[in-house]
């Protein structure tokens, strides 16, 4: 301890009774343990808040300088933008009309105008306020100063992952300054910044963080739950009203005055509507969209009817809600013994409309005692649990929440809690139980079963934790807590193992708590106890076994706030064994000293506390305060780490005399001065958060103020961004893993000349939009702080490194292990503790900075590859989590901000193991090309040519050239020759074209497209397939290393006629051991699933070859035009159960063209016998044309002079007949003129034969 002079006499520390020879015991009065009440205003109170402002570092004097300002946001409809209406409900979840007239002035900006641009139904509009000045002065100041709103806008994932998307998705915008259309003599009056508030298919919770570009003045980031609220009816006059009841307005003291606090049960990060009953006889609840932000008082439209019989008896009736539970979509109330369940309307959510229109009974026979609640959601579904009474006591009727519906059953389902034990103790105990009954419930997702704290009472009463399997109806009990509470003896913790003491105290447990992440379980009552594995238990002896807990409230990330009878609230660090006292509490009545300088809005004298909830791992209070003139319901932080520090100085400090004074000094318990975080990775690759950027239009107005036109613009940009995010599902490897630039690819070319037109002011509708801007972002960098969950996959780690500053000399020599040399030690030690040690593992190495006194620590976290199977992407993930600590920091150690002082020492965060959300697996279309073309030689693409769809040829064999001797002369389809020649770039030896028959077709060896089925020189073709890895959240890409099986699920020669295959015909088409010669692919690969039904591929395999046999859908393609047949082949690619190398179970379904798909052998030899019967009989008629032609001509030439030499001779004698008979009596001179006659035409007739023998001749 460190004193004020080495002369000085001891003086105890505060609390504690005081050394011998003391000359001052300083004591502090008790607050009262019954509630929150207001302290008196004494003066050694008010001394007390005076030294704690003494008492603070000298850098809160420069934080107190900076003005106190916060962000507001409300939420606008369109129509209400610019107006001083007050904020608007989140209820229409359709996007509204298009915006499309806007967008077809903006002819001169690069994105597509022929898209189809919705808008959403609301805007945010942000302001800011500082205490002490109008907000209206003050957002025209920043606007002027260049301040402008950055909005972080979060979708949450939804619970039923079967029907939606897992994934991490958020868009940063900036907030646009909009003039008020309120009326006002100057050129701006009231301004605010408004931005779209985007809606996304799937997610009803949506978180706001609002932060400050770095101008104006400083503003803390703040965020906001903007939630859509599914309780809301529209009314006949366009008005809102609540579907679960009636809305009333005046918060009446009796709702809450003297009532008890009660527990905020819901669905962690999943209920967009949360609500809160125990309401003194009236059936109301407290309803909110806001967590609190703002709420509404709600009477219920239940009957309130009270049913009591001989098997369900009631004492008596209230009207009081007790158990109220919020879920992602529905809500259940507890009332009396009868249980109701609501489900709002969320049409984003459901894929149809499944609302209740009224509050719905469930459970009408049973007897309700309670409901428990359960954390989170598991297999996309939510779930609640059900305590009976009655006839079926000792039974847990477990509820499952699917898509709105609700279904409950009976369990066990053999036989009761009760009687199961009753079975398994009674070989050891033949005492017959007279009472059993089931206390509490808590649901195990992971394991899938349930814990029971079970109340049995025989000849004495004791408790008993049971386990039971859902799956095998399996009953085990695995502890039972001690009759009586254990004598720490001064510990602050002790450990049961049965041998330890006890008090008179009875144990009472009420309740258990159960943390998924740490599997740390707490059984609470009068007592606290926890265990990590539910059989070995860990007393907490800091809490008195005067209180009894009445509920736990644990933040899931390290924090446990516990509430008692008395409304005393307790903190537990989660890993730590102290519990300390909030209230009341020393450091209480300091903090509400503080609170009355301020003058504090959110405190006053009577004030009674309604609920105690986590909310981003900070404790608020819902606390009704009673003040003179209106009372009123308010949402307050708890500040932990202040009330903590608080008390520590009033704890840790000495008065010691000097000479003749008294001086003070104080005692720092905390090991080390400075604790910084270094090396931490990019958060994207751990965090999974994808990120778009989506920055406003760029209005050309000098002023810089948005007009309606520009927000409805911008309102487009953001639902197309959107459109855009939400079909970015291609099978195919894109080389830009980023939506966006499909929007704006078209104009890149032009955004320079749109660039020149913006900055002349010339742009059409006034503004201008950077298309570049609209971008994903990768390359998040750390914030020196660590995410607030990370996820692993097989065998991945995260790094990081701690930097200690410790205080004071804290290093020791120490002989090393030989002993010859010495090794420095340090005091500060860091911790890790493991929730699954099998699981991960961590490995921490130091490194010593002497002249620094300071220490580096680094931390590796590592999968142990076998904890967890596969699973698709963000599905099923194990819930795990690290704690590191520095030893003995817990609630010493402060760390000074500008939002007050922040506890350090602790660092706990969630792991998730399993297949991270945002991979996927795509077909590597350009390297499977590429790859193809260099181990065949050659490609061949389709004729007609889809970039979407890669083509690929049947037969690709290794034959580039075809020279002479390959050359070959196959007589095959007239049309495949034309089909190839567009495609098939083949260099053809010089041929003269005589020498081919007309129909013949050309064919390179192993190239034919119709072949035969008798073997020839053939160079067998082979298909590499290759794929990729595509990380949607950081846009790299890595080869898939990974084993995977193939199979052809499906298939069809067009695109219009592709078809699903049965299972039958799956095996038929895929496996090795099909007979049926049936297989369309086969590959030299010997590896085979385990029942050696399939093949096992890998990147390093052989390849298929495609065989479309005979049985096959593809075999004896008939062409339905012009060109080769083809055929479109749907293929699944999975590495489920053959993949060791990921947790994830990759599935890819996507289209493989083929064409050139060969005739079947009996096709083709028909082919090849037509073609060559028609070619031999044309040859055929040739050649019998070439030899007989002459013959013939001959033949000819000499039939036509005989016919010429009859008509000739016919023609004489016909012409000298006549003559000879009129002659005959001239006598002599008659008979020699004939005679000279006949000499002349025999004359003629010889030459004319001559001629005729002359022509013949040349002829020949």
């Amino acid at each position: 301890m460190e004193r004020g002079g080495e002369e000085g006499e001891k003086v105890a520390r505060l609390g504690k009774k005081h050394s011998p020879g003391s000359s001052y015991v300083v004591t502090c009065p008790k607050m009262s343990a019954a509630g929150p009440v207001w302290p008196r205003l004494q003066v050694l109170r008010a001394l007390w808040a005076l030294l704690a402002v003494l008492l603070a570092p000298w850098r809160l004097w420069a934080i107190e300088d900076i003005q106190k300002c916060s962000w507001q946001v409300a939420l606008n409809k369109f129509q209400t933008i610019g107006k001083n209406l007050g904020r608007d409900r989140f209820f229409y979840q359709e996007p509204l009309g298009t915006v499309d007239s806007l967008f077809s002035q903006l002819v001169d900006s690069r994105f597509d105008l022929n898209k189809e641009y919705l808008s959403f139904p609301y805007f945010l509009k942000i302001n800011y306020s500082c205490e002490g000045e109008s907000s209206e002065a003050l957002v025209r100041k920043g606007y002027l100063t260049g301040l402008k709103p950055m909005v972080l806008v979060t979708f949450q994932s939804p619970v039923n992952f079967h029907h939606w998307k897992i994934e991490q998705l958020q868009i940063q915008m900036e907030g646009v300054p909009f003039r008020s259309k309120e009326p006002c003599n100057a050129e701006v009056c009231v301004m605010s910044w408004y931005t779209p508030m985007p809606i996304k298919n799937g997610s009803v919770v949506m978180y706001v963080d609002i932060s400050s570009n770095g101008l104006g003045p400083f503003i803390p980031n703040q965020r906001f739950q903007v939630n859509i609220n599914g309780f809301l009816q529209r009314t006949r006059d366009d008005t809102l009203q609540f579907t679960v009841g009636n809305e009333l307005y005046e918060l009446m003291p009796q709702y809450f005055v003297n009532a008890p606090s009660r527990p905020l049960w819901y669905t962690e990060e999943q209920a967009p509507v949360l609500i809160l009953g125990g309401i003194p006889e009236e059936k109301l609840i407290l309803l909110t969209d806001t967590s609190f932000k703002d709420f509404f008082l709600v009477e219920l439209s239940i009957d309130s009817c009270w049913v009591s019989s001989f098997h369900c008896s009631q004492a008596s009736f209230t009207a009081t809600i007790y158990d109220a539970i919020a879920t992602e979509s529905t809500l259940f109330i507890r009332q009396n013994q009868l249980v109701y369940y609501f489900t709002g309307t969320y049409i984003i959510l459901h894929e149809g409309n499944h609302s209740s229109g009224n509050w719905v009974r469930v459970l009408a026979n049973e007897c309700i005692k309670k409901l428990c609640p359960v954390h989170f959601h598991s297999n996309g579904s939510e779930y609640i649990m059900a305590l009976t009474t009655g006839k079926h006591e000792g039974y847990v009727h477990f509820g499952t929440i699917t898509d709105g519906r609700v279904s409950f059953k009976l369990l066990p389902r053999q036989w009761s809690v009760c009687e199961g034990i009753q079975g398994i103790q009674l070989p050891v105990a033949s005492a017959e139980v007279v009472i059993c009954s089931i206390t509490w419930a808590t649901f195990i997702a992971d394991d899938y079963s349930l814990l029971l704290l079970v109340e049995i009472e025989d000849s004495k009463k004791y408790f008993q934790v049971v386990s039971y399997d859902l799956v095998s109806d399996y009953l085990a009990i695995l502890y039972t807590i001690p009759e009586f509470i254990p004598d720490a003896r001064g510990l602050e913790f002790l450990t049961i193992l049965g041998t330890e003491s006890y008090t008179n105290h009875p144990m009472v447990p009420t309740g258990m708590s159960y943390n998924p992440y740490n599997n740390l379980l707490f059984i609470w009552g009068n007592f606290l106890l926890s265990s990590y594995n539910t059989e070995n238990y860990i007393y907490l002896a800091g809490f008195p076994k005067e209180q009894s807990i009445k509920y736990l409230v644990n933040s899931f990330h390290g924090d446990v706030a516990i509430v008692t009878e008395t409304e005393e609230i307790w903190y537990l660090v989660e890993g730590s064994y102290q519990v300390h006292k909030l209230f009341p509490s020393k450091g209480w009545e300091v903090y509400i000293s503080l609170q009355v300088m301020h003058q504090s809005s959110l405190h006053a004298p009577n004030e009674t506390m309604v609920t105690l909830f986590y909310e981003d791992s900070k404790l608020y209070q819902l606390v009704y305060l009673m003040k003179y003139k209106k009372s009123q319901l308010v949402k307050r932080l708890v500040p932990v780490d202040q009330l903590l520090m608080y008390q520590k100085l009033n704890n840790d400090y000495l008065l010691e005399r000097q000479g003749g004074h008294l001086t003070l000094s104080f005692t720092n318990f905390c090991p080390f001065t400075v604790m910084r975080l270094r090396d931490l990775p990019n958060p994207q690759i751990y965090t999974r958060q994808e990120i778009y950027r989506a920055p406003p239009p760029h209005v050309l107005d000098p002023s810089g103020l948005h007009n309606e036109d520009s927000l409805a613009v911008y309102q487009g940009l953001l639902y197309y961004l959107l459109w855009l995010h939400s079909k970015y599902e291609e099978p195919y490897a894109d080389s830009v893993r980023d939506s966006t630039w499909r929007w704006w690819k078209n104009k890149k070319q032009d955004q320079d000349y749109y660039f020149y037109l913006a900055s002349n002011g010339r742009s059409t509708g006034n503004m201008h939009i950077d298309m570049a801007s609209y971008e994903k972002i990768c390359d998040l960098k750390a914030k020196y702080e660590l995410p607030e969950r990370i996820f692993l996959d097989k065998g991945t780690s995260y790094s990081f490194s701690i930097f200690l500053t410790a205080r004071g000399h804290s290093y020791q020599a120490e002989p090393g292990r030989e002993g010859t040399t010495y090794q420095l030690r340090s005091q500060v030690n860091l911790g890790v503790v493991l929730a699954d040690p099998n699981c991960i593992k961590v490995v921490v190495k130091e490194k010593v900075f002497v002249n620094y006194n300071s220490l580096l620590f680094w931390v590796t976290l590592s999968d142990k590859r076998f904890c967890f199977d596969q699973g698709i992407s963000g599905h099923h993930l194990m819930k795990t989590s690290i704690l590191v600590k520095v030893v003995g920091s817990t609630g010493h150690c402060f760390q000074d901000t500008h939002q007050g002082p922040r506890m350090q020492g602790n660092l706990m965060v969630p792991v998730l193991i399993g297949c991270p959300p945002g991979k996927r697996l795509a077909f590597d279309t350009t390297y499977t090309l590429e790859y193809n073309r260099l181990k065949n030689k050659q490609y061949f693409d389709c004729v007609h040519v889809d970039p979407e769809i890669p083509c690929f040829l049947f037969r690709d064999s290794a034959c580039p050239v075809c020279s002479p001797p390959l050359f070959t002369v196959l007589y095959a389809h007239p049309l495949a020759l034309l089909a190839h020649l567009p495609t098939h770039p083949l260099l053809f030896p010089p041929v003269r074209s005589s020498l081919l028959p007309p129909l013949s077709v050309l064919y390179c060896l192993g190239h034919a497209n119709f072949f035969l089925s008798w073997p020839h020189p053939h160079y067998p073709a082979v298909f590499y397939p290759f794929f990729l890895i595509q990380d949607l959240v950081t846009g790299d890409s890595s080869s898939f290393q990974g084993s995977y099986v193939l199979k052809v699920v499906g298939g069809g020669p067009t695109l219009d006629t592709i078809r699903e295959y049965s299972e039958e015909e799956i095996y038929r088409f895929n496996s090795p051991l099909d007979k049926t010669d049936s297989l369309i692919w086969t590959t030299k690969n010997t590896t085979t699933t385990k029942d050696s039904v399939f093949n096992i591929m890998s990147h390093q395999s052989l390849g298929i070859e495609w065989l479309c046999l005979e049985n096959s859908p593809c075999h004896d393609m008939v062409p339905q035009s012009f060109f080769a047949p083809e055929f479109f082949f749907r293929v699944l690619v999975s590495n489920r159960g053959v993949d060791k190398s990921t947790y994830c179970d990759y599935q890819l379904i996507f289209l493989l063209h083929i064409h050139g798909l060969p005739l079947s052998a009996k096709r083709a030899l028909f082919i090849l016998r037509v073609s060559a019967t028609v070619s031999v009989s044309v040859v055929i008629l040739y050649i019998s044309c070439c030899l007989l032609l002459p013959l013939t001509v001959k033949a000819c030439n000499i039939l036509r002079w005989k016919i010429n030499n009859i008509i000739t001779s016919e023609s004489y004698y016909t012409h000298t007949s006549p003559s000879k008979v009129f002659s005959s009596p001239s006598g002599t001179k008659s008979g020699s003129n004939l005679s000279v006659s006949s000499h002349g035409i025999s004359m003629v007739a010889k030459e004319k034969a001559a001629a005729s023998e002359e022509a013949l001749k040349k002829l020949t």
